[in-house]
């Protein structure tokens, strides 16, 4: 079974469900790894207008073999289309995962930047919980993170 059927997100979902839409649904395929490397990728294409077999062996500082490998991997899943020496694009199912997960990163990122953590700290520990974050706990922190933009007194008290 592929993984995108795993992965198939509405994008336009109401704030109220993104959490739950966000958070990681693991199959027995799906790995942390995988999930880096869509993340990487959709990086990439955004900032570049492409991604290469060299540009994401540098920017996840591995190998190219290694990434050849799952290149052919994602692509044999339907999550993106690969052509040897010319580069990939990522497949509908392959971007809408990417952008899933880009959000999950981005709604942890928030969260932990409102209570004043230190850069490394928070870069560190979203990686770390990104990948493992239930959806329950995923939709908590979103609601926290809505109160606590809304009530600055609120947030002042955590400092």
């Amino acid at each position: 079974m592929s993984i995108a059927k795993y992965f198939y997100f509405d994008l336009w979902l109401k704030p109220a469900n993104f959490a739950a839409a966000v958070a990681p649904k693991k199959s027995k395929r799906n790995s942390s790894a995988v999930e880096d490397y869509l993340e990487r990728i959709l990086e990439l294409i955004n900032s570049k207008g492409y991604a290469r077999v060299v540009d994401i062996a540098t920017s996840l500082n591995i190998s190219q073999a290694s990434v050849s490998n799952m290149i052919q991997r994602l692509d044999g899943e339907g999550l993106l289309k690969y052509e040897k020496y010319r580069g990939l694009v990522l497949t509908a199912a392959g971007e809408t995962l990417a952008r899933n997960i880009a959000r999950r990163h981005e709604l942890l990122t928030d969260f932990l930047t409102l209570l004043r953590l230190d850069k490394q700290v928070i870069r560190h520990d979203v990686e770390g919980m990104e990948h493992h974050i239930s959806p329950p706990t995923l939709r908590a922190i979103e609601a926290l993170t809505a109160q606590l933009k809304r009530r600055p007194a609120l947030l002042a008290k955590l400092k």
